[in-house]
């Protein structure tokens, strides 16, 4: 090997170790870039050649510059965000919904309730005093209101979620097409095939777009020969060699509030509830947020209907001259315990009583109405029912086209309603207090908001009569068979007792699969991250080195001097 050998040797070095301070300056710049990986300068022995009858090196040549990650790794983080992502924003959303109860503060429904029914037992003893009365109607108004404002503010929380949903298939959709773009760039850049390099700045950018990507929806992906890559979500390809479908919307309407499900464009694929936050955020908005406003519905309707039962059994300490139903049938001709008759409660089989009282004499006749509902004949209907109370004595009574029942009484009458078995005056609205089916539409009767009198505090014994407020006033803690058999009071109590339940259930959860999915990326920190402490000794090793090299070359220019001056 001459001295021209060893000159091209010491210069192919110079390169070598320049580029070595290159490459660990590249890292050590992006030290604090996000997402960035570190860069590795690949270096192998050159090729020897025979001199003789010896073998001599030809020294060092670079074989490329390849980021250090591991895929498998990667793989793992991505199931790891996925699955954190989904949990987080369920987690979330329970802290929400526990916010918006307002439990253990004066705001909360329970407190409400014992307000209202601690007005009405201070009627129990004064039924006659007309400022008791009006308390316990502003009370009930008061109560309804806070019902009906928990219940918009669930609405309004289930249509933040729905924008959410709508700001993660844009982002989402922004980086599939982010990896669309990148994939071609990076394969151009590493078409050449000479050094097993990789388009490092554009592979950290595709690498910090699928991990974005997996934090939203479930993605796995493969790597082609030529650089870039397919990637799929479930048994759907969201890039497939060269071609590639967006995420879609399509809206509907679920308990009264606009939602927004996820398709995949081409494949018409539903990815809502498939992962990442996407999941979290629908599941939270479906299940938890709208889990929690069917039984808020519940807790209401059966808050309506037992109260308005009792209520409508009992007598204000006035009667009715005329007065029209609070609810309205669809179809007046159904029968009152069928659905097709589209009132907000059915009726049962048994009977009421309509009290007639001539004011002049004091007369009173009491006339037994029949609400027959065994299933055996001609069951009761609005249009049967209306004509039985039309054909008692001193009443009028008929349905209106709006399918509303309207009784009225002849002049100088009066009539009351007592003794009712068969919930038929609470189903159709007839002397009630409250109005509505569920939380979305709870009001007070315009009737008695308007005349406290036809509060109904008593059951027929005069004006200092209580008796029916000391129903009202316990009938939240009467037993309720479509509650399975407890009361109301209970009910409520399960319901914010299983909410806190499992909202520190989620909370464990996610705070399990952060310490995971964070255990994961310090391993991948350890391997892909970059140590400034290492950086640094790599650039004083390739300086080092470089220094040798140019000391070679003076050495060899030496050398060529003494040859040339012999």
């Amino acid at each position: 090997m001459g001295l021209n050998a060893t000159l091209s040797m010491a210069k192919q070095s110079l390169e070598i170790f320049g580029t070595g301070i290159q490459v660990a300056g590249q890292n050590i710049s992006n030290a604090g870039t996000p997402g960035y990986i570190r860069e590795q300068l690949v270096l192998n022995p050159s090729a020897p050649y025979r001199q003789g009858a010896l073998i001599t090196g030809t020294g060092v040549e670079i074989s490329g510059i390849q980021q250090q990650i591991d895929q498998f790794l990667e793989t793992r983080i991505h199931s790891a965000n996925t699955d954190f992502s989904a949990i987080d924003e369920r987690n979330t959303i329970f802290k929400q919904l526990e916010n918006e109860l307002r439990e253990l503060t004066d705001g909360d429904l329970s407190t409400g309730l014992n307000d209202f029914l601690a007005t009405i037992n201070n009627v129990v003893n004064q039924p006659s005093s007309i400022p008791d009365r009006q308390f316990v109607i502003n009370e009930a108004d008061k109560f309804a209101a806070d019902i009906s404002s928990l219940r918009l503010r669930l609405n309004q929380l289930r249509e933040v979620q729905t924008v959410n949903v709508e700001n993660l298939v844009t982002e989402a959709n922004d980086l599939i097409n982010k990896i669309v773009d990148l994939n071609p760039k990076i394969s151009k850049l590493e078409a050449s095939g000479l050094l097993q390099s990789d388009a490092g700045a554009l592979r950290s950018q595709r690498y910090d777009a699928l991990n974005r990507l997996s934090e939203l929806i479930p993605i796995r992906y493969r790597e082609r020969s030529d650089g870039a890559i397919d990637v799929f979500t479930g048994s759907d390809y969201l890039i497939l060699a060269g071609t590639s479908q967006n995420l879609e919307l399509k809206t509907d309407t679920d308990r009264g509030v606009v939602v927004s499900e996820v398709y995949l464009s081409q494949t018409q694929s539903n990815i809502s509830r498939t992962g990442g936050e996407l999941k979290g955020i629908i599941e939270g908005r479906d299940d938890i947020l709208g889990g929690f406003v069917d039984q808020l519905d519940t807790y209401a309707s059966n808050l309506i209907f037992e109260f308005n039962k009792i209520h409508s059994s009992g007598e204000g300490t006035a009667g009715f001259e005329q007065l029209t139903s609070a609810s309205r049938a669809l179809d007046p001709s159904a029968t009152l315990n069928s659905e097709q008759s589209g009132l907000p409660f059915q009726a049962n089989h048994g009977s009421f009583q309509i009290k007639v009282t001539n004011k002049t004499t004091g007369i009173t006749n009491t006339v037994t109405i029949n609400v027959d509902l065994d299933g055996i004949g001609g069951d009761t209907t609005l249009n049967s029912l209306s004509a039985s109370i039309n054909g008692v004595a001193n009443l009028n009574s008929s349905v209106s086209t709006d399918g509303r029942l309207s009784i009225s009484a002849d002049s100088d009458y009066e009539f009351r309603f007592s003794n009712d078995t068969s919930g038929a005056l609470a189903a159709i609205g007839i002397n009630t207090l409250f109005t509505g089916g569920d939380s979305s539409d709870i009001d007070i009767n315009s009737v008695v908001s308007q005349n406290q009198q036809f509060l109904a505090t008593g059951q027929g014994g005069g004006p200092s009569d209580g008796s029916n407020a000391v129903l009202l006033a316990s009938f939240s803690e009467n037993p309720i068979d479509s509650l399975g058999g407890i009361s109301l009071d209970d009910y409520y109590e399960k319901i914010v007792s299983n909410l806190a339940q499992s909202s520190a259930s989620e909370g464990a959860l996610a705070e399990g699969a952060q310490t995971f999915r964070d255990s994961l990326l310090s391993q991948r920190e350890q391997f892909s991250g970059v140590s400034i402490d290492e950086e640094t000794i790599n650039v004083l090793t390739y300086q080092r080195a470089f220094q040798s090299a140019a000391r070679l070359v003076s050495t060899i220019d030496e050398l060529f001097t003494i040859l040339l001056n012999i």
